[in-house]
């Protein structure tokens, strides 16, 4: 009965804060209103028992990538941004483009045979079941974390650095623009 009613409170913010999120005028009380949102579906993970994906959403989205998106609206001069022209006269293409790919999409799914996955071996199998994860005494987090700090610790520290060149370039261009 009560997880009944904490499902319906997180939804209730998920879909509210998602509407005011695409109603809102002002770019940062729709960036605040997906913070509602992205609150409301961290309460459905944690409802779920799904711990791990809660604090990501916490520690991830809301308190990196909303803090990133709130830093660039205010870097971004929006009411000379909204005296532009926003479209241009290629809706033709556009539209040729999304006929184009909804096909290939079609033609995928239904017969090619490109998007049916194999069969997964013994091991991975047995490890999906937990036999392997709990004979080692480790949980999914403990195996993520060891993969991705041992195996692929480069291309995670790569992708950390190209992320930083990214917001130090984009405060460069937001200074010279205004």
């Amino acid at each position: 009965m009560l997880d009944t009613f904490f499902f319906y409170i997180f939804a209730l913010l998920t879909l509210g804060g998602a509407i005011a999120t695409i109603t809102r005028r002002s770019a940062v009380h729709s960036a605040l209103s997906l913070v509602v949102s992205l609150l409301g579906v961290a309460g459905l993970y944690l409802l779920q028992q799904a711990e791990f994906l809660f604090a990501v959403q916490i520690v991830l989205y809301i308190g990196g990538i909303m803090v990133l998106f709130l830093f660039v609206i205010m870097l971004v001069n929006l009411d000379e941004a909204g005296k532009q022209r926003q479209f241009n006269r290629q809706w033709l293409l556009g539209l040729l483009a999304c006929l184009l790919v909804g096909a290939q999409m079609i033609w995928m799914l239904r017969g090619s045979g490109a998007l049916r996955l194999p069969e997964a071996p013994a091991a991975l199998s047995a490890a999906a079941s937990g036999a392997i994860s709990s004979a080692a005494g480790e949980g999914n987090v403990e195996q993520l974390a060891d993969l991705l700090f041992r195996q692929y610790l480069l291309p995670f520290e790569v992708v950390s650095l190209l992320l930083l060149v990214a917001i130090v370039g984009s405060v460069m261009l937001a200074k010279k623009s205004s």
